[in-house]
């Protein structure tokens, strides 16, 4: 594939030390623009990437660089995805957005909606699936060692909320017209993207409590419980812990997962030969082993070329709106119906799944799997 021309569209910490990190070990990447509404990010992506043309915001850069350009990475406060996609879309770029997708449902149903008219591809990053103990995670599932999975439990602890860059906001996350709302909205997507892999499935039902401990108009505390049609998962998502860490629980037929940071665990059943009449005793074996996934630094740098060859392969595919595109669909669904039913008392509330993309201008396999399961 040729070399891919780029532009970023949001130089704040996860584009300079995440994104834009994982660039410069690319040979078939070239950054040729970035964009950012603060004159202090401006300076520093001028400063790291000297041969880039600056702009200072994207209408700018897309009027600018229109026919140079072949994706744009962007990377800014949820509140401005959708206008940011759409622009590109109409630009003809293909599109890598931070999650999540968008700050409504509305708005990300436009935006798949659009790509697939566009016949340009959007893709999330989805970044928690690159690290390298998810992928142990999921090759021990593959296996089948622990039997189909029933029980899915993710945790997600913080001591504070992710601070941006002092060049702009430092707080926005803090802020819902720039944020969409608090750590349901930040950790979202990863606790959800990961239940719907393990337990082979979408949700049907939730229910959330969400706790605000501040003078914020964002919640610091997240709490769910989802319905799947294989099974059941838990989510616990907070800025208020004492400790940085992620621990994740993974539940099947014939054993369990446990993932805490760096550690992994697998535990498998295992029966003794018994009498004629008797099933034998019940013993476990437990596999630990280290992992390192670099949970600490939250650029994620590390797991970033593997999402990329990802959203590579589906420019290559013309994989306009794919799996993964309709995954950040659900999961900005999922976050706005927890936030409903933690208005209503924690009430159990439905949810559509893929049939509220339903459409004469989405993909026929899109079509196919909102109105057919």
């Amino acid at each position: 594939m040729k070399k891919l021309r780029g532009a970023v569209v949001g130089y704040g910490f996860i584009m300079d030390k995440g994104h834009a990190a994982g660039y410069r070990q690319r040979a078939d990447v070239e950054i040729v623009a970035i964009a950012d509404v603060s004159a202090d990010r401006r300076a520093a992506a001028a400063a790291a990437w000297p041969a880039a043309r600056i702009y200072a915001d994207h209408a700018a850069l897309f009027e600018a660089e229109a026919g140079h350009l072949d994706f744009v990475d962007i990377a800014t406060p949820p509140s401005d995805h959708a206008e940011i996609t759409h622009a590109a879309l109409d630009a003809g770029l293909h599109v890598l957005c931070e999650k999540p997708l968008a700050a409504t449902v509305d708005e990300a149903r436009a935006m798949l909606r659009h790509a697939n008219r566009a016949q340009r591809v959007i893709y999330p990053c989805h970044n928690y699936k690159h690290a390298p103990v998810i992928k142990a995670v999921r090759g021990v599932i593959a296996s089948g060692r622990i039997g189909k999975v029933h029980l899915v439990t993710l945790q997600t602890f913080r001591d504070t909320h992710a601070k941006g860059v002092p060049g702009w906001r430092t707080d926005w996350r803090r802020e819902r017209r720039y944020s969409g709302g608090g750590i349901a909205m930040d950790h979202g997507s990863h606790t959800f993207y990961l239940a719907f892999e393990w337990l082979r499935a979408y949700p049907t039902a939730i229910t959330a409590r969400a706790v605000t401990m501040g003078p914020f108009d964002t919640e610091d505390d997240f709490s769910c419980s989802l319905r799947f049609p294989t099974g059941v998962a838990s989510a616990h998502l907070s800025w208020n812990a004492g400790v940085r860490k992620v621990m994740y629980t993974v539940h099947g037929e014939r054993g369990a997962i446990r993932v805490e940071d760096d550690d992994i665990e697998v535990a498998v059943r295992e029966r003794a030969p018994g009498t004629p009449g008797e099933t034998g005793a019940t013993s476990w074996r437990f596999e630990r082993e280290a992992i390192s996934s670099d949970w600490m630094d939250s650029s994620h740098v590390t797991w970033f070329n593997s999402l990329f060859d990802d959203f590579q392969g589906a420019i290559e595919r013309n994989e306009f709106v794919g799996r993964e595109a309709e995954e950040a669909f659900l999961c900005v669904q999922l976050i706005s119906t927890a936030y409903a039913s933690a208005r209503e008392g924690s009430k159990e509330l439905p949810l559509p799944g893929l049939a509220a993309l339903a459409g004469d201008d989405v993909s026929d396999r899109i079509r196919k799997d909102a109105l057919h399961g």
